[in-house]
């Protein structure tokens, strides 16, 4: 069927799309938790697979494809939320008629949690590095001077962190926390 989409088979695009387009939505939407965006990316996904469909390869696995491009588009369209004050106005904040102080207090303690887990999971000496440039808010001078390593070693490490960090938090599917986090520049 992939080959028969190479050559620009509409029947052959038609199949592929009704076979994957359900689960690209669901692993969209357990990302984005909204449903509007999620159909967005449904479309982006399969008019990206039309218009690269001579790239394919049809010896690797579709499936990995489709959810390649769902994970980059929707990762994409997150750091582009992020950045925009307006679109994260749109996506993110709830009406003042369904406000709800309790739930906040909920949802910040949740995030505490999962952010707490993400630093936990850290090796010990980069969680250290971690911890004193985001909660004792020391300079990586400081830190080098502190644990007597190079700055260059702090710089690595804090990086690698925010790396493990950013993989945490997009594996167990947290993306509104994501967003926060990368928007109040906690991730940087």
């Amino acid at each position: 069927m992939v080959t028969a989409l190479m050559v620009g088979n509409e029947k052959a695009f038609s199949e592929l799309f009704n076979t994957y387009c359900n689960d690209v939505y669901a692993y969209s939407l357990s990302m984005l938790k909204n449903q509007a965006l999620a159909e967005e990316i449904v479309q982006d996904v399969f008019l990206n697979i039309w218009l690269h469909r001579d790239r394919l390869n049809a010896d690797l696995s579709f499936k990995s494809y489709v959810f390649t491009i769902t994970r980059n588009l929707t990762f994409n369209l997150i750091s582009k939320v992020a950045n925009s004050h307006k679109l994260k106005e749109e996506v993110f904040y709830v009406s003042q008629k369904s406000y709800s102080p309790i739930e906040d207090i909920i949802d910040e303690a949740d995030y505490d949690v999962i952010k707490q887990k993400a630093i936990e999971q850290l090796p010990p000496k980069r969680r250290a590095i971690f911890e004193m440039s985001r909660n004792e808010e020391m300079s990586y001078e400081e830190i080098s001077k502190e644990l007597n390593i190079s700055v260059s070693t702090v710089k690595g490490q804090m990086s690698k962190a925010l790396a493990d960090i950013r993989n945490f938090l997009e594996t167990h599917g947290d993306v509104t926390l994501l967003i926060t986090l990368l928007s109040s520049r906690w991730l940087e």
